[in-house]
């Protein structure tokens, strides 16, 4: 309870402290960015400690930390005292408003952290990972951070949100285990207000009664956190035995769901049922051997309590999103001159523009694309808002996104220079289209609100939308991208023709005109995903194309050309339709083309993209929620209600029973705790001892026992964040592209542990520097140890149980 208060009250003053600055900034916003400024501390503070520790200008410790966090406080303190009469206007004027923020942050993270203490376990998944990477961090005495796993070697990994979780902890004296879950009850609260934000102040100029916009805003959050997709519906009428006399569960073709059994309870019982919510998405090759898609959703992520990058990255998704808005409406209204060349925003704009765009490839490299296209989207939305339709808008974005992209990639370059990737192009998908029935059953909750906005937005404006052109756009950008993914896939057999063949082979087929013939009839007999999303983008480009004033006009700009009107005439629908493209895009990608890495298949690319996706059209689903709501009455808003209530309680069926499923009806057996170390002394007393002890012990290199990943292996550099030869070797090859920096480091362990001569035990520890020798029962059960040479040759600094650790004469 009390390291919860420390963050609360910790992360709340640095809010409230940057607030100054985040008014000045979001000169535009309702809120003058109030919600954002816990976000805007954090990424600053963060970002200058993590700088300043990398060129040696100061140390991983608290002193460090304090020192680089008093520049932005010294700053927001100076702009504070020169616009103070603004400042206490607007807290005194808004008070309603910042008690919504504040009790919405406080309850987010009370009850995700609640959640947390119920499941505090650090197991599975990709959790030790990300345990190993936070002790790292706390570890470490300079940055890079030392890779835990791969010792000599900094993380090469996307890593910024594990610096960000290490800093706070260190600040607070947070042991890692109890950092890790305080860090994704902390993630939920700021995506909580962030995605608040912005739809209060996307509806500032469509709503207004204030208390109405205060209480529509809620929404975003509920959709964006809390609604999940309908598998969990599903599960239910499976778990039931509904339907079992007929082909239904079949058809449907659910992993691990084609054969029901009758039974008396609705309530799925299976152990970790859940996780097939993650899962929805099928695909097979032409065989019809199953090959797994992950499609996580962001409750889904907060409920399996995996501290991953793409979860990180979340409330910084958001401020970008809501940044791009802040350009969209003019950001600031200033400009600067570079000789010939006019940007259209302040320096600080672009500063902090790079900042973001930099800091979300530190914190999760997969949201560089869509953020930097929402961007540089939002930019050429104001500037044709405000110029209108003009040739030279190609020399305008290159003015804009070529610094953008240079600075952000100068403000991160040491991350640059150490960070290598398993990417390695773009592939075609050639067989697997997604179904229309499992995109549904991905994105119903988002889907209905966000068609009924269309369809409002296309009896509304009619007249004005451009069918025609968006209709040409749309269906020659589909078949661009299916004639791409097969150039690709043609040019393949010149470059590596026995893999052709073999590949060929493996689906059933012996030429590509055979092969040809059975994906694309494939693709047909699965269309109706694909035409889902060609009916999102048509009317969205439709509108967003918009060739005359609409009849829903609040604001136009005096400077639009009367030749050329502005691309969209009623802020922030135009935005609004621009997420909703950029999301839609996200989702159709994937129907043709995919990034290339170690799995070999579209599973990766779906999971990023879709998670995407998900953050853009949950503020689009509950903007056009409460945009519908609002003006349409009478018989039509009676079945709209009833439509949007039947969805939303089919997508609050997943969260409801899976929460109580994951906590045991929130009644622990061990009780409530938030550090997971509890559970490490209580099943492993002896070993618990051994991580306390290296824990408070000088910084150095342990040997331990090496083997698979998703197993108990690389514990002792996991708990201590002291690094280890060779932690979980199927990730490090993951996060560097190959294994060519493992060497024979698994092989040379194990000898190092079964060897019974001196010498070459000898030389393994001088090779690797090694300090640290641990034996436990894992490396006692897994190998057959010569003890003795230890014993011998080297001093017994810990012992307890059959947990011995030695030091070697390497410092």
């Amino acid at each position: 309870m009390t390291l919860f208060i420390s963050w609360y009250i910790l992360i709340t003053a640095l809010g409230w402290l940057t607030f100054p600055l985040a008014h000045k900034i979001f000169i535009n916003f309702a809120d003058r960015g109030y919600s954002l400024s816990r976000v805007l501390g954090l990424l600053i503070g963060s970002y200058l400690f993590w700088i300043f520790t990398s060129i040696g200008i100061t140390q991983n410790d608290s002193a460090g930390i304090v020192l680089v966090f008093f520049i932005p406080l010294i700053i927001s303190a100076y702009i504070y005292q020169n616009n103070k009469t603004e400042v206490q206007n607007f807290i005194k004027t808004n008070l309603r408003l910042i008690f919504s923020v504040e009790i919405l942050f406080l309850f987010a993270f009370a009850f995700l952290a609640l959640v947390r203490a119920a499941n505090p376990e650090i197991l599975g998944t990709e959790k030790p990972m990300e345990l190993a990477f936070i002790n790292a961090v706390m570890r470490s005495p300079t940055f890079p951070p030392r890779d835990p796993w791969l010792s000599g070697y900094a993380i090469s990994y996307y890593h910024f949100g594990y610096i960000i979780t290490g800093m706070i902890a260190k600040f607070t004296s947070t042991p890692a285990t109890s950092a890790f879950n305080l860090m994704i009850a902390l993630i939920f609260a700021l995506a909580s207000i962030g995605s608040y934000g912005i739809l209060y102040n996307l509806l500032s100029s469509k709503i207004a009664n204030r208390k109405s916009q205060i209480a529509n805003s809620f929404l975003a959050p509920l959709f964006l956190l809390i609604v999940s997709n309908i598998e969990g519906l599903f599960h239910v009428l499976y778990t039931k035995g509904l339907f079992r006399s007929t082909h239904f569960w079949t058809w449907l073709n659910l992993k691990d769901m084609t054969t029901p059994a009758e039974s008396a309870t609705w309530i799925p019982t299976q152990f970790w049922w859940w996780w097939r919510a993650s899962r929805v998405i099928y695909d097979s090759d032409l065989l019809g051997n199953h090959q797994e898609i992950i499609d996580e959703f962001p409750f889904f992520s907060f409920l399996l309590g995996d501290l991953h990058p793409h979860v990180l990255a979340i409330p910084f998704g958001l401020f970008a999103i809501a940044f791009a808005y802040h350009i969209y409406l003019g950001a600031s209204g200033s400009s600067f001159n570079l000789r010939a060349i006019k940007l259209h925003l302040s320096p600080l704009d672009l500063i902090l523009a790079s900042l973001i765009l930099g800091g979300l490839a530190f914190l999760n490299t997969w949201d560089i694309l869509i953020m930097s296209a929402l961007l540089i989207g939002a930019y050429l939305l104001a500037r044709i808002n405000a110029d209108g339709w003009r040739f030279s808008f190609a020399e305008d974005l290159a003015i804009f996104a070529l610094p953008l992209a240079l600075i952000s990639y100068i403000l991160f370059l040491p991350f640059h220079l150490s960070f290598s990737s398993q990417a390695g192009g773009i592939l075609p998908n050639l067989i697997n289209p997604t179904r229309g029935a499992h995109l549904w059953m991905m994105f119903a909750p988002l889907f209905v609100p966000i068609f009924g906005y269309l369809f409002y937005l296309s009896r509304r404006n009619k007249k004005f939308a451009n069918w025609k052109l968006s209709f040409f756009i749309v269906i020659c950008f589909t078949i661009f991208l299916w004639d791409l993914s097969w150039l690709i896939g043609w040019l393949a057999q010149f470059q590596d023709p026995i893999f052709i063949t073999q590949y060929l082979q493996s689906q059933g087929v012996t030429t590509l005109q055979e092969f040809f013939k059975a994906a694309s009839l494939r693709k047909l007999e699965s269309i109706t995903g694909l035409l889902t999303l060609l009916v999102i983008l048509i009317p969205t480009l439709a509108h967003l194309f918009t060739r005359t004033p609409s009849s829903d006009t609040l604001q136009t700009s005096d400077t639009a050309s009367i030749n050329h009107p502005p691309l969209t005439t009623f802020p922030p629908s135009s935005f609004i339709l621009l997420l909703t493209a950029l999301a839609a895009l996200l989702v159709l990608g994937p129907e043709f083309l995919y990034l290339r890495d170690q799995f070999g298949t579209r599973m990766n690319t779906i999971f990023k993209f879709y998670y995407q996706a998900w953050m853009l059209w949950s503020i689009v689903a509950s903007y056009g929620l409460v945009i519908v709501l609002q003006n349409v009455h009478g018989l039509k808003s009676v079945l709209y209600r009833i439509g949007i209530g039947l969805v939303l309680f089919s997508a609050l069926i997943y969260p409801v029973l899976s929460i109580l499923n994951k906590t045991n009806n929130f009644k622990p057996y061990f009780g409530f705790s938030l550090n997971d170390f509890d559970r490490v002394e209580r099943e492993n007393p002896d070993e618990a001892a051994g991580m306390k002890f290296l824990k408070s012990a000088p910084y150095g290199i342990v040997a331990e026992a090496v083997g698979g990943s998703y197993s108990g292996y690389a514990r002792i550099s996991t708990y201590t964040g002291l690094p280890t030869v060779l932690g979980w070797p199927g990730h490090e090859n993951q996060w560097r592209g190959g294994g060519t920096e493992q060497g024979t480091r698994q092989q040379d362990i194990e000898t190092l542990y079964q060897s019974n001569q001196w010498d070459v035990a000898n030389e393994i520890i001088q090779r690797y520097n090694i300090r640290y020798i641990y034996v436990g029962n894992l490396e006692r059960t897994s190998m057959t140890i010569q003890e003795e040479k230890f014993s011998q040759h080297l001093k017994i600094i810990f012992q307890s149980g059959t947990v011995t650790i030695y030091e070697t004469f390497v410092k």
